[in-house]
């Protein structure tokens, strides 16, 4: 195996493991910031008992999606050292405002909420975790900017062979990164949703086992209180089936939203990748039928590898271009248009070193984006189906007894994780052989353009590389261990995990207290970071 491809290998493992952290923090910090702003405009103990559990879940993921996520930009340097100099005038602007606005500024905030309860007025202790939340879409934001100018370079003029921006508002306005950040938004909220409905479902169903709450003739639930169990009481009931009914509702509205985002993007990407969606439809053929089902060699980029099985007339023209049966163009006839605008062979040049001079094939393997697109798009239909049929099971009041449905439920937290991967695993691989995609506008800039075989470092050798692999996938092992332990610990403990002041023998904190923890005489400010460990 080449340099290259381990250094492939390397960022794809890495950047996986840390994306499966993203979506949650983006989605379960708005979800907590609903919970938050609720509690402190009613008061209702409730909300406040979401916030402090979900919190805690929130924050465990954060600090190691932030761990996890540094070494993605170290990798820069580390493998990528060439597509660092061909971007870095381009990508210095959006990650230093990522780095300096938004990721600063969200780390600061979230420790003001940290140690700010009953230490701040509620409002302005809203504010601090309304502030850190925004901060962490500011900082997606400006990391999409950065890779939406990789799928569709604009605001630069070429100088001595390398881009140099030009126009900074026209590289953050990309329509590309504003179509994917939404998409990446609506995603990120359809995990949080699902991440609320698995873990409600099962203290729902606990509660039914334990024998806590029952149901009347009617099949509607009695809900029923363990005194001797610190936080099984009737507001316990309360957190679990407002957190899943909630859950439900943001995933089914956020599908809606990835749908009618995915279906900007997909237009986009026909304008300005042409080849990668065609990859990912099997499109083989200039038409507008769009592919159900096909199959061929897993490893294969040649259409006649590939057959169709079950297709719609006219499907792909709408999805394309939003007119029922236009034709779109195929991988048969884009690939000599490709060869001819940006050549057969990669350039004699010396930046490309051994892979100067051998032939380049533009088409991506179709397996890998005709599965990614349909996975994508199939995982979040049954998250959202799952969604409806669990507003519909607990319309009582509380969950069937079923260990079997309890267990889906829980399951169902992966499907929207699997779902974000696999989209982002089709967007990557579908740009390849470029990993600077070029502009195909007419009016774009000539020349912005950059195969991958030139962005791996040269001085790096294929064993320090592989060295890379695997000490960062087994650092990145023990860190996912660490935090299914952590979340499976606190989810298992319930509000009490988080709240330790609801056990019977523990004071009052007076976390509902509006004024300030000086004021009142049993503050226990020792215990601050209970909330946070």
């Amino acid at each position: 195996m080449e340099a290259l491809d381990i250094a492939r290998w390397q960022f794809g493992i890495t950047t996986v493991y840390h994306f499966m952290l993203v979506p949650l923090t983006l989605g379960l910090g708005m979800a907590i910031v609903v919970m938050q702003t609720i509690w402190v405009r009613t008061g209702d103990e409730k909300f406040l008992r979401m916030v402090k559990f979900w919190g805690k879940l929130y924050l465990i993921n954060f600090i190691l999606g932030v761990a996890t996520g540094l070494v993605q930009e170290f990798q820069f340097g580390m493998a990528w050292s060439e597509y660092s100099r061909f971007v870095g005038d381009v990508f210095g602007a959006p990650l230093a405002l990522e780095g300096l606005l938004a990721f600063f500024a969200e780390s600061t905030f979230i420790g003001i909420w940290i140690f700010g309860w009953g230490r701040l007025r509620k409002g302005l202790h809203l504010a601090a975790l309304y502030c850190a939340v925004i901060g962490s879409w500011f900082s997606a934001y400006f990391i999409i900017v950065a890779n939406s100018w990789m799928q569709h370079p604009v605001g630069v003029e070429l100088v001595d062979g390398r881009p140099v921006m030009v126009d900074l508002w026209a590289v953050l306005t990309n329509n590309t990164a504003l179509a994917a950040f939404t998409h990446t938004i609506f995603g990120s909220l359809i995990v949080a949703g699902m991440f609320l409905i698995g873990i409600s479902w099962y203290h729902l169903w606990r509660r039914r086992h334990d024998g806590i709450d029952t149901t009347d003739a009617s099949g509607r639930v009695v809900i029923g209180e363990a005194p001797s169990v610190a936080g099984r009481d009737k507001a316990d009931h309360g957190v679990w089936l407002w957190s899943l009914r909630f859950g439900a509702v943001l995933a089914i509205v956020a599908f809606g939203g990835t749908g009618i985002t995915g279906d900007w993007q997909g237009k986009l990407m026909y304008e300005q990748q042409p080849m990668k969606m065609a990859s990912a439809e099997a499109a083989c053929h200039t038409g507008s039928a769009f592919s159900v089902l096909s199959i061929g060699d897993p490893g294969s980029t040649d259409c006649r590898d590939v057959i169709t099985l079950i297709e719609i007339p006219g499907v792909l023209g709408f999805l394309g271009t939003g007119e029922w049966g236009a034709d779109m163009p195929g991988i048969t006839d884009l690939e000599p248009h490709y060869v001819d605008q940006y050549g057969e062979t990669i350039p004699d040049d010396e930046l490309y070193g051994s892979f100067a001079g051998t032939e380049v094939n533009y088409v991506p393997p179709m397996w890998v984006t005709y599965w990614g697109f349909r996975l994508m798009i199939g995982l979040g239909a049954i998250t959202a189906f799952g969604a409806v049929v669990a507003l519909w099971l607990t319309r009582r009041g509380t969950v069937p007894t079923s260990p079997w449905i309890m267990r889906l439920a829980i399951l169902g937290i992966l499907a929207p994780f699997a779902g974000n991967i696999a989209g982002w695993i089709f967007t990557e691989i579908g740009r390849q052989p470029f990993v600077v995609a070029p502009n195909p506008d007419p009016s774009g800039i000539d020349g912005v353009f950059m195969f991958t075989a030139a962005a791996v470092s040269p001085g790096v050798s294929a064993g320090e590389l592989l060295f890379s692999v695997i000490a960062l996938t087994g650092v990145y092992a023990v860190l996912m261990v660490v935090e299914l332990f952590l979340l499976a610990k606190y989810v298992r403990g319930g509000v009490a995990s988080a709240m330790p002041e609801l056990a019977p023998h523990a004071p009052d904190d007076g976390a509902g207290d509006d004024h300030d923890a000086s004021d009142r005489p049993d503050d226990r400010r020792d215990d601050v970071l209970a909330f946070a460990y």
